[in-house]
Parts: structure tokens; C-alpha cells; sequence
């Protein structure tokens, strides 16, 4: 029942003057009355509507008050609602007696005294309308308690996020600080000998071979800091959705080889080395600038955790789509740690003292994500892990 709906009463008596003169007695603006001449049309009203009180007749044809009464006390829809009999049979009947042991809550003989039964109805719906006005409350208080208990869990859980996100802020200036450090140092140590150098007037340390080897140095550095600025900035532009990606027409085997004898010094200065499985050319759509990125990022990683050991591609056509694999010997990947590699500035527990910001392998999930594609990693078949990039042949549909 809703707060503004009206409280309603309900008189039960085979006489329809009889009713006429209650209704006319107990109906006021905030009252619904509502009439039955018999048993079953009392019952039919009864699950239809919620009642505040009910005025049963005793005397009845076919089913009696006594009757009706008793089934009301069996349901528990009804087993609540206040009963108040009525009758015009003399006292010496004792109806009054049985009235109350049917769990009436009053008894009242005709002729009714008008006050009496004003008095007593309007007592009977001023209690339901305080239980009805405390289940309300009741259950607004619950519903508060959810809201809250709901609003804390949200704030507990921002609270952790904003402690993440301050984490990994601090991590990120750390990190960052760390790297750029290295590459800096060595690029202001060569500069400080390169000045004593000069300030001795040796500049024989300057001759072609010597500056060669000192130009490769500088590039190697300069080099190492382009790309943690470069990963910042891809980072920045893929969560502000600025990312571009400018498919074209590839031939992936071709992009491969090139990649794999591009690497192949760093793979032997690793101790490891680089193999690329034969296929036939595979053509396809796709930004080739960030799908070289993803590869190199995944080779760069195998050579770094591979111990040591060959690293693999393997390229492996689907239907519409192309998977390639990148295959090393190392450590493996725990399996609780398979999903946070793939989060911005994480790393495998077990390689810590290796370099890098830990945003490799989140840029490359993003990327292959905005071709339409995935990225994924498994144990290897023997040991080691297998990061699979799978594509859709044509990412610009």
C-alpha cells in the first residue's frame, strides 16, 4: 500500500440496508469502504485488497461470520486483520463468546450505537496506518543502509584506486628517473672525457676510429631515451583514445625478416639467437610502423628472459586472420602473473633487476587491440612462454 493511497474497511452483511447505513456511518475522504453481502464475495475482496479492519455480520446465509472468520485466521494474508462482529441475535446466544474465541477483537450488537462504532474503526485504521507508516519506514532505513553500505564500497574502492594510481605515479617517477638516469650518466661521462681530453691537448684520442666508436656510444643512448619517451607518449595517447592507426597494405613475412636481421646483433650479444620459421607470404591491411613495434617489443622481451636460449617466430594463417608466435626457453610466466605483465608499468616478480619502464607488452596489447586483434601468452610446450599476436588480415574493415 502506498502512503497516499486510502485506508480501506470492510463490511460483510447479507442486508444491503445494513450496509448502506455503516458505509454511509464510517466513509469519510481518506476511507475506502467496501461492501459484500456474503462469505464468498468477502473472500474474493479480502485477495483482492489490503484492509484495515473487517465488520462481519454474524448471521448469514450460506457461509456465517464465525465461518468466514475462521478462514481468515488460516491465511496469512488475512490472519492480521482485525475482526469485529456484529449481530442482532440477543446476549442469552452467547454468539459474543464465540466471536471471541474465532479471534475477533470486538463484539457489538444491533442496534449499533453510531459513536461506538466510529470510535472503535477509527482506532483499528489509525494502528494500521502506524504499522503501515513504520514498515515504511522501516524499509526506507534499509534502503538507506544498502545506499550506504553501497556508496562505502564505492569510496573504499576509489580509495584503493587512488592509492594504486599514487603508487603507481611514484613507481612511474622512479622508474622513469632510474632509466633516464643510466643513458644520461654514461653521456656526461663521455663528455667529461672528452673535455679532459681536450684540455691535455690529446687529440689523437679524436681520430676516425676513436670517434666512430664514440658516436655509436652517444646513438646508443640518445636511442634508449627516444624510446621510454616514446612508449610515455604512446601510453598518454592510448588513454586519451588519441592514438592513430594508419592501416596499409603489408606483406608480414617480408616485415618479419627484416625485424628478425635487424635484432640479430642484439640477440648474440645476449648469448641467444633468432630464428624465423619459413611460410609463404602472407598478405594483409595493418599499420606496419606499430605492428613492427608489437614485434619488436615481443622479440626484445624473449631475448631479455630467455636465458640464453633460441627464440622462435612462427607465423601460422587462419582464415581471415594470422597469428604469429614468439617462442623462448626462459623461466616461464607464472600463471598468476600471465594478466599483470599486460598492465602498464608491471613486470614479472621474478625480473626485477632487468631495465625498462614495464610498458612493452601494455602498449603492444593496445595496439594489437586497436587492428581489431589480441595478444596473448601460454607456457611454452616444453618450458619458456609463447606471447601470440593474432590479426584480422585486413584491420581497416
Amino acid at each position: 500500500m502506498r502512503a497516499n493511497d486510502p485506508t480501506k474497511v470492510l463490511i460483510v452483511d447479507d442486508l444491503a440496508e445494513n450496509l448502506q447505513a455503516l458505509d454511509a456511518l464510517l466513509r469519510d475522504e481518506h476511507r475506502l469502504v467496501l461492501h459484500a453481502r456474503s462469505g464468498d464475495e468477502a473472500l474474493a475482496l479480502l485477495l483482492e485488497h489490503e484492509f484495515a479492519v473487517a465488520i462481519l455480520d454474524v448471521q448469514m446465509p450460506g457461509m456465517n461470520g464465525f465461518e468466514l472468520a475462521e478462514l481468515m485466521r488460516g491465511t496469512d494474508r488475512t490472519r492480521n486483520i482485525p475482526i469485529v462482529f456484529v449481530s442482532a441475535a440477543g446476549r442469552e446466544l452467547n454468539y459474543a463468546f464465540k466471536g471471541y474465541e474465532s479471534g475477533a477483537v470486538d463484539f457489538m450488537y444491533k442496534p449499533l450505537d453510531p459513536d461506538a462504532v466510529r470510535s472503535k474503526v477509527n482506532v483499528f485504521v489509525a494502528l494500521y496506518q502506524q504499522r503501515n507508516e513504520t514498515r515504511r519506514q522501516v524499509a526506507a532505513l534499509e534502503q538507506s543502509r544498502k545506499e550506504q553500505e553501497t556508496l562505502l564500497a564505492e569510496l573504499s574502492a576509489t580509495q584503493l584506486e587512488l592509492e594504486r594510481s599514487l603508487r603507481m605515479r611514484d613507481d612511474f617517477i622512479s622508474l622513469v628517473a632510474h632509466e633516464l638516469r643510466t643513458p644520461l650518466n654514461t653521456l656526461f661521462l663521455e663528455t667529461q672525457m672528452r673535455t679532459l681530453q681536450l684540455k691535455r691537448g690529446n687529440l689523437a684520442a679524436f681520430g676516425p676510429e676513436q670517434m666512430t666508436k664514440m658516436i655509436a656510444r652517444d646513438e646508443r643512448q640518445i636511442q634508449a631515451m627516444i624510446r621510454l619517451i616514446d612508449d610515455m607518449l604512446d601510453v598518454s595517447r592510448m588513454r586519451s583514445g588519441a592514438l592513430s592507426i594508419q592501416p596499409a597494405p603489408v606483406e608480414l613475412m617480408g616485415l618479419l625478416e627484416r625485424i628478425v636481421s635487424d635484432l640479430s646483433l642484439q640477440a648474440a650479444g645476449s648469448g641467444s639467437s633468432l630464428s624465423l620459421v619459413p611460410h609463404d607470404p602472407v598478405h594483409g591491411r595493418w599499420d606496419e610502423f606499430r605492428i613492427e613495434q608489437v614485434i619488436v617489443n615481443l622479440l626484445t622481451n624473449a631475448l631479455r628472459y630467455g636465458c640464453g636460449m633460441p627464440v622462435e617466430i612462427s607465423v601460422h594463417l587462419e582464415g581471415e586472420e594470422v597469428r604469429v608466435d614468439v617462442s623462448d626457453q626462459g623461466k616461464g610466466i607464472a600463471e598468476a602473473e600471465r594478466h599483470r605483465i599486460f598492465e602498464p608499468f608491471e613486470r614479472g616478480s621474478g625480473n626485477r633487476d632487468v631495465k625498462g619502464l614495464g610498458l612493452g607488452l601494455y602498449i603492444s596489447r593496445q595496439l594489437a587491440e586497436s587492428h581489431r586483434g589480441h595478444l596473448a601468452v601460454v607456457p611454452g610446450p616444453e618450458c619458456g612462454s609463447v606471447f601470440s599476436l593474432t590479426l584480422p588480415l585486413n584491420a581497416s574493415d
